[in-house]
Protein backbone atom coordinates (compact mmCIF):
# COMPACT_ATOMS: atom_id res chain seq x y z
CA UNK A 1 0.00 0.00 0.00
CA UNK A 2 1.59 3.27 -1.03
CA UNK A 3 -0.41 5.67 1.46
CA UNK A 4 -2.14 4.00 4.66
CA UNK A 5 -2.77 4.28 8.40
CA UNK A 6 -3.65 2.70 11.24
CA UNK A 7 -4.54 3.16 14.59
CA UNK A 8 -2.39 0.83 17.28
CA UNK A 9 -3.21 0.07 20.25
CA UNK A 10 -0.28 0.10 22.64
CA UNK A 11 -0.82 -1.39 26.06
CA UNK A 12 -0.63 2.20 27.83
CA UNK A 13 -4.18 2.97 27.25
CA UNK A 14 -3.55 6.76 27.21
CA UNK A 15 -1.32 7.01 24.53
CA UNK A 16 -2.58 7.49 21.27
CA UNK A 17 -0.24 6.43 17.75
CA UNK A 18 -1.10 6.48 14.28
CA UNK A 19 1.02 3.60 12.03
CA UNK A 20 1.53 5.04 8.72
CA UNK A 21 3.39 3.49 5.44
CA UNK A 22 5.46 7.00 4.91
CA UNK A 23 5.72 10.17 6.67
CA UNK A 24 7.23 13.55 5.17
CA UNK A 25 11.36 12.55 4.13
CA UNK A 26 10.51 9.46 5.33
CA UNK A 27 11.10 10.58 8.86
CA UNK A 28 10.78 7.08 11.17
CA UNK A 29 8.54 9.40 13.60
CA UNK A 30 6.58 12.59 13.77
CA UNK A 31 4.59 14.32 16.71
CA UNK A 32 2.81 16.94 14.94
CA UNK A 33 2.11 20.55 16.50
CA UNK A 34 -1.35 19.77 17.56
CA UNK A 35 -0.11 16.70 19.25
CA UNK A 36 -0.81 13.40 16.38
CA UNK A 37 1.81 11.13 16.54
CA UNK A 38 2.54 8.89 13.52
CA UNK A 39 5.31 5.88 13.43
CA UNK A 40 6.59 5.00 9.86
CA UNK A 41 7.03 1.84 8.47
CA UNK A 42 9.26 2.57 5.03
CA UNK A 43 12.25 4.69 6.19
CA UNK A 44 15.59 4.89 4.68
CA UNK A 45 17.57 1.84 6.56
CA UNK A 46 16.35 -1.24 8.79
CA UNK A 47 18.26 -3.84 10.60
CA UNK A 48 17.16 -7.43 9.89
CA UNK A 49 14.54 -7.39 12.95
CA UNK A 50 11.88 -4.82 11.47
CA UNK A 51 9.95 -5.97 14.93
CA UNK A 52 12.48 -4.11 17.28
CA UNK A 53 13.49 -1.30 14.72
CA UNK A 54 9.46 -0.14 14.71
CA UNK A 55 9.28 -0.65 18.66
CA UNK A 56 12.42 1.58 19.55
CA UNK A 57 10.82 3.92 17.15
CA UNK A 58 8.11 3.91 18.59
CA UNK A 59 9.15 4.39 21.87
CA UNK A 60 11.35 7.83 21.16
CA UNK A 61 7.44 8.72 19.34
CA UNK A 62 5.47 8.34 23.01
CA UNK A 63 7.82 10.05 24.65
CA UNK A 64 8.43 12.88 22.43
CA UNK A 65 6.49 16.44 22.72
CA UNK A 66 4.29 18.02 19.94
CA UNK A 67 6.12 19.41 17.11
CA UNK A 68 8.82 16.68 17.07
CA UNK A 69 10.68 14.46 14.29
CA UNK A 70 12.26 11.52 15.58
CA UNK A 71 15.39 11.36 12.67
CA UNK A 72 16.96 8.70 11.33
CA UNK A 73 19.44 6.68 13.90
CA UNK A 74 21.99 3.76 13.83
CA UNK A 75 20.42 0.21 13.68
CA UNK A 76 19.22 -0.34 17.64
CA UNK A 77 20.65 -2.23 19.99
CA UNK A 78 18.64 -4.75 22.28
CA UNK A 79 15.51 -3.59 23.80
CA UNK A 80 11.44 -4.71 23.38
CA UNK A 81 10.12 -5.58 19.88
CA UNK A 82 6.49 -4.28 18.59
CA UNK A 83 5.07 -6.97 20.25
CA UNK A 84 6.02 -5.89 23.64
CA UNK A 85 4.12 -2.50 23.10
CA UNK A 86 1.15 -3.83 21.61
CA UNK A 87 -1.86 -5.84 22.23
CA UNK A 88 -2.63 -8.53 20.04
CA UNK A 89 -5.74 -6.63 17.93
CA UNK A 90 -5.73 -6.59 14.43
CA UNK A 91 -4.72 -3.47 12.41
CA UNK A 92 -8.11 -1.32 11.22
CA UNK A 93 -6.19 -0.36 7.62
CA UNK A 94 -7.25 2.82 6.10
CA UNK A 95 -6.24 3.06 2.63
CA UNK A 96 -5.78 7.08 1.63
CA UNK A 97 -5.71 8.45 -1.74
CA UNK A 98 -2.44 10.95 -0.80
CA UNK A 99 -0.65 11.81 1.74
CA UNK A 100 -2.39 15.23 3.08
CA UNK A 101 -3.27 13.87 6.34
CA UNK A 102 0.44 14.66 6.73
CA UNK A 103 0.34 18.87 7.08
CA UNK A 104 -2.88 18.97 9.65
CA UNK A 105 -1.37 19.93 12.32
CA UNK A 106 2.37 19.48 11.14
CA UNK A 107 5.33 21.58 11.40
CA UNK A 108 6.18 23.48 7.75
CA UNK A 109 8.26 26.14 8.80
CA UNK A 110 10.09 26.00 5.33
CA UNK A 111 7.96 24.28 3.58
CA UNK A 112 9.79 20.84 3.55
CA UNK A 113 6.75 19.03 4.60
CA UNK A 114 4.11 19.82 1.91
CA UNK A 115 7.28 19.45 -1.10
CA UNK A 116 7.46 15.81 0.22
CA UNK A 117 3.87 15.24 0.06
CA UNK A 118 3.88 16.83 -3.32
CA UNK A 119 6.74 14.48 -4.60
CA UNK A 120 4.94 11.77 -2.90
CA UNK A 121 1.64 12.14 -3.96
CA UNK A 122 2.96 11.91 -7.67
CA UNK A 123 4.14 8.44 -6.70
CA UNK A 124 0.90 7.07 -5.38
CA UNK A 125 -0.52 4.33 -6.98
CA UNK A 126 -4.23 4.13 -6.86
CA UNK A 127 -5.24 1.37 -4.33
CA UNK A 128 -8.24 0.31 -2.73
CA UNK A 129 -9.16 -2.42 0.03
CA UNK A 130 -11.48 -4.94 -0.71
CA UNK A 131 -14.51 -4.98 1.94
CA UNK A 132 -15.41 -8.81 1.62
CA UNK A 133 -12.10 -10.26 2.65
CA UNK A 134 -9.49 -9.59 4.74
CA UNK A 135 -5.83 -8.10 3.77
CA UNK A 136 -6.78 -7.96 -0.01
CA UNK A 137 -5.62 -4.75 -2.02
CA UNK A 138 -6.66 -3.87 -5.40
CA UNK A 139 -4.11 -1.28 -7.31
CA UNK A 140 -3.71 0.23 -10.98
CA UNK A 141 -0.66 0.43 -12.60
CA UNK A 142 -0.15 2.00 -15.87
CA UNK A 143 -0.56 -1.13 -18.05
CA UNK A 144 -2.42 -3.71 -15.82
CA UNK A 145 -4.74 -3.60 -12.85
CA UNK A 146 -3.68 -6.22 -9.77
CA UNK A 147 -4.84 -7.58 -6.82
CA UNK A 148 -2.34 -8.54 -4.14
CA UNK A 149 -3.52 -10.39 -0.62
CA UNK A 150 -1.88 -11.21 2.09
CA UNK A 151 -2.43 -14.29 3.84
CA UNK A 152 -2.35 -15.52 7.27
CA UNK A 153 -1.98 -18.74 7.36
CA UNK A 154 1.46 -20.69 7.84
CA UNK A 155 2.95 -20.91 4.20
CA UNK A 156 3.86 -24.81 3.84
CA UNK A 157 0.03 -25.51 4.43
CA UNK A 158 -0.85 -22.48 2.52
CA UNK A 159 0.91 -23.73 -0.44
CA UNK A 160 -0.46 -27.14 -0.55
CA UNK A 161 -3.90 -25.49 -0.93
CA UNK A 162 -2.79 -23.14 -3.68
CA UNK A 163 -1.72 -25.76 -5.49
CA UNK A 164 -5.40 -27.88 -4.46
CA UNK A 165 -6.66 -24.58 -6.34
CA UNK A 166 -4.36 -24.36 -9.06
CA UNK A 167 -4.52 -28.31 -10.10
CA UNK A 168 -8.35 -27.73 -10.34
CA UNK A 169 -8.22 -24.23 -12.09
CA UNK A 170 -9.56 -22.83 -8.97
CA UNK A 171 -6.98 -19.85 -8.79
CA UNK A 172 -8.52 -17.66 -11.26
CA UNK A 173 -10.66 -14.97 -9.94
CA UNK A 174 -12.49 -14.41 -13.21
CA UNK A 175 -12.57 -13.98 -16.91
CA UNK A 176 -8.89 -12.23 -18.19
CA UNK A 177 -7.70 -12.59 -14.47
CA UNK A 178 -4.62 -14.94 -13.71
CA UNK A 179 -2.22 -15.59 -11.37
CA UNK A 180 1.12 -14.77 -11.43
CA UNK A 181 3.18 -15.28 -8.11
CA UNK A 182 3.23 -14.26 -4.85
CA UNK A 183 5.57 -12.33 -2.59
CA UNK A 184 7.06 -13.87 0.61
CA UNK A 185 7.31 -11.04 3.40
CA UNK A 186 7.81 -11.17 7.33
CA UNK A 187 6.97 -14.78 6.97
CA UNK A 188 3.04 -14.29 4.84
CA UNK A 189 2.71 -15.23 1.40
CA UNK A 190 1.03 -11.99 -0.37
CA UNK A 191 -0.37 -14.06 -3.44
CA UNK A 192 -0.97 -11.49 -6.53
CA UNK A 193 -3.22 -11.73 -9.66
CA UNK A 194 -2.95 -9.61 -13.09
CA UNK A 195 -6.49 -8.44 -13.88
CA UNK A 196 -7.38 -6.46 -16.99
CA UNK A 197 -6.81 -2.79 -16.87
CA UNK A 198 -10.41 -1.97 -16.39
CA UNK A 199 -11.17 -3.59 -13.75
CA UNK A 200 -12.26 -1.63 -10.82
CA UNK A 201 -12.14 -2.70 -6.88
CA UNK A 202 -16.06 -3.34 -6.66
CA UNK A 203 -15.84 -6.54 -9.48
CA UNK A 204 -13.77 -8.21 -6.89
CA UNK A 205 -15.49 -8.86 -4.17
CA UNK A 206 -17.24 -11.51 -5.27
CA UNK A 207 -15.31 -13.67 -6.54
CA UNK A 208 -12.13 -12.70 -4.03
CA UNK A 209 -15.05 -13.97 -1.22
CA UNK A 210 -15.68 -17.17 -2.96
CA UNK A 211 -12.04 -17.64 -3.89
CA UNK A 212 -11.52 -17.72 0.08
CA UNK A 213 -14.19 -19.87 0.51
CA UNK A 214 -12.36 -22.43 -2.01
CA UNK A 215 -9.22 -21.97 -0.27
CA UNK A 216 -10.67 -22.42 2.93
CA UNK A 217 -11.70 -26.05 2.10
CA UNK A 218 -8.56 -26.78 0.51
CA UNK A 219 -6.60 -26.11 3.57
CA UNK A 220 -9.01 -28.73 5.45
CA UNK A 221 -7.83 -31.43 3.02
CA UNK A 222 -5.22 -33.78 5.09
CA UNK A 223 -4.71 -36.09 1.63
CA UNK A 224 -0.79 -36.02 0.24
CA UNK A 225 -0.57 -34.27 -3.00
CA UNK A 226 -1.70 -35.66 -6.08
CA UNK A 227 1.22 -35.85 -8.68
CA UNK A 228 -0.78 -33.31 -10.59
CA UNK A 229 -0.94 -30.78 -7.59
CA UNK A 230 2.76 -31.48 -6.94
CA UNK A 231 4.18 -30.19 -10.36
CA UNK A 232 1.37 -27.31 -9.44
CA UNK A 233 3.28 -26.54 -5.84
CA UNK A 234 6.49 -26.80 -7.72
CA UNK A 235 5.07 -24.34 -10.31
CA UNK A 236 3.69 -22.42 -7.25
CA UNK A 237 7.40 -21.62 -5.99
CA UNK A 238 9.25 -20.94 -9.13
CA UNK A 239 7.51 -17.93 -9.07
CA UNK A 240 7.90 -16.58 -5.52
CA UNK A 241 9.97 -13.53 -4.77
CA UNK A 242 11.05 -12.85 -0.91
CA UNK A 243 10.85 -8.91 0.05
CA UNK A 244 13.70 -8.14 2.25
Amino acid sequence: MPAATAPLRLLDPDVSVTLSTLLPMAWPGLVTRDGRRFLGVQVGSRSGDASRDLAYVLEQVVAAGPGTTVAPVDLPGPGPRLQDLLDASPLEVTVHQGFDYWTEGAQDDDGEVAASMERANASVVPTARLASVRSAYWCRMKERAHLRWVLPEDEEPLLDALARLAAGAGLSLGDGTRYVGSFRAHGLLVPVWDLPLETEADALEVPAAELRTRLSEALAVSAPLTADERRARSGLLSRQLTLR
